[in-house]
């Protein structure tokens, strides 16, 4: 599985978890629910339809809102599930609204956390501690889950207990044996994905997705579109004003994605960013009076890479003795930590390496299911671990025989010596898949649209700031924002420059004058 392009909302996650019992679980945040009291219903007001336009039924439909848990609002929105079609089949999506907080209302403003596969209906009930109160105050935030996933008509491949089995496999085969034991999870995750999914399959891609944003736009009145992005949000965001030049407002592009990489270079990319922010960890580890692997850099990562070796011969063991840390669950809860700042993820980071050096596998089992949203139940928070395989495989062409995975091993191994093998392995996860890709990695130019602000931060591990750097070129109105640190996105994750120029742009609909500006 390749790293995630988003998990906006690990910081919350990892908040909640420092407040909980000595055996930490990760906790379900529930899909909202309606209320037991009979709902207030607000509509959208319903514009009458183009004849000249294909969509028009779609664009004017009437949005009901109803009054869901804690003072929500929900609603659900008819597309098509196959554009060329647009008089055939139809798919639902589930939408959440926060109305604006002040009387001064500019729009609505969409939000996607990442993915593929996160819930935008899960990150707008987050808005408060995700969006400054200012936005607040002026826009109706508005969270979707794209299609294919969470509460719209999603994505099904396996069983809870299938895809425990399925993630916890080991990653990296080392020899014909295992090699063999990949190919078969893969095809029977793959096999799985379309006996459940069906038609589903061929139409995840990102462009259908913001095609779908479109029609949201127009269903809820707005004239323009105004959007918060983050991680794989950002190349929704991309391709909506590649397709939708004239009708983009304002758009933040945060972590952003670069739309013209190949699936290599992609996984390449993040294995580069992964590497970096691992070493910064080092560097501050073997800084401290005591750092447990050890009294240099070098030595600090000669003990992670030895320690995931032990883990692959010989998982360890945790508080459930139904499941052992495996060197797949021990890569996930490594990474977990480094999406967040070093003051909220190096302490979990340190606690899970002390732990599993001296035998126990338990904090960085635990910190792999807060990355998997995986519950102490043995369930799974959505589809985001089955959804991410069907958008990628979609999306764009990625290798399909070891031959051509070994034969970029070097590459990734010098990109990333720890994790440069398990990011180049997971480039045969479209393989067996039953669908073939529908697009291809271009370049978006969005000539003609208003500026776009997008924002990369320095060391970002999951979408490395060379992607913001190569998204703000190729769009003719990109303007990009650097954010000088570490972490997964820089929005709303504790430096008030960042904030300030993005709720100035999104308010305002200003920028900074002259260079590109950078916070630090």
């Amino acid at each position: 599985m390749k790293i995630r392009a988003g998990a906006a909302i690990v910081a919350v996650a990892l908040a909640a978890a420092s407040c909980t019992s000595d055996e930490p679980t990760a906790e379900e945040t529930p899909a909202p629910e309606p209320t037991d009291a009979p709902p207030e219903t607000t509509e959208t007001p319903e514009a009458a339809p183009d004849p000249e336009d294909p969509l028009g039924d779609f664009h004017t439909q009437d949005v009901q809102w109803e009054e869901c848990d804690n003072g929500f609002e929900c609603a659900t929105l008819t597309v098509p599930l196959d554009y060329d079609e647009a008089d055939g089949e139809t798919i639902e999506l589930a939408l959440l609204r926060i109305p604006a907080a002040g009387d001064d209302r500019i729009g609505s403003l969409f939000v996607n956390p990442g993915g593929p596969g996160g819930s935008g209906v899960e990150y707008a009930m987050q808005a408060e501690t995700q969006i400054s109160e200012a936005v607040r105050e002026r826009f109706d935030i508005v969270g979707f889950d794209p299609r294919g996933v969470a509460n719209s008509t999603p994505i099904d491949c396996v069983s809870d207990a299938e895809l425990d089995e399925f993630i916890s496999a080991d990653p990296v085969p080392d020899d014909a044996a295992e090699l063999n034991e990949l190919n078969t999870d893969l095809e029977e995750f793959a096999a799985g994905c379309e006996a459940n999914s069906g038609a589903m399959l061929a139409h995840v891609n990102t462009e259908n997705v913001a095609r779908d944003l479109d029609i949201m736009r127009a269903a809820l009145g707005d004239d323009v579109l105004y959007y918060l992005g983050k991680s794989y949000g950002t190349y929704i965001g991309a391709l909506y004003a590649g397709l939708f030049p004239d009708n983009v407002g304002r758009l933040v592009l945060d972590g952003a994605m670069d739309p013209s990489l190949t699936s290599v270079e992609f996984a390449l990319g993040q294995a580069t960013g992964v590497d970096r922010a691992l070493t910064a960890y080092l560097e501050d580890c073997v800084a401290q009076t005591e750092c447990a692997l050890g009294s240099s850099v070098i030595e600090a990562r000669e003990t992670v890479a030895g320690l995931l070796d032990v883990i692959e011969n010989e998982p360890l063991p945790t508080s459930d003795p139904d499941r052992p840390l495996s060197a797949a669950l021990a890569t996930y809860g490594i990474i977990l930590p480094l999406y967040v700042p070093p003051e909220q993820g190096y302490e979990y980071l340190t606690s899970g390496f002390e732990e599993a050096l001296g035998g126990n596998g338990d904090t960085l089992l635990f910190l792999a299911d807060v990355y998997l949203d995986r519950n102490a139940d043995g369930t799974y928070n959505g589809n985001q671990n089955e959804a991410i395989f069907a958008v990628h495989c979609v999306d764009r062409p990625s290798l399909e025989t070891a031959e051509e995975v070994e034969a970029t091993l070097g590459e990734f191994e010098e990109a990333s010596p720890i994790f440069g093998p398990f990011l180049a392995w997971s480039e045969l996860s479209c393989a067996s898949w039953p669908v073939e890709p529908v697009d291809e990695p271009e370049p978006v130019s969005a000539a003609g649209a208003d500026p776009i602000l997008v924002v990369g931060t320095t060391g970002d591990l999951a979408t490395p700031y060379e992607w913001a750097e190569g998204l703000a070129d190729q769009l003719e109105s990109g303007v990009l924002l650097t954010y000088e640190g570490f972490g997964h996105t820089a929005y709303f994750t504790g430096n008030d420059c960042v904030d300030s120029v993005v709720d100035t742009y999104l308010i305002d609909g200003e920028l900074p004058e002259g260079e590109q500006p950078v916070c630090s």
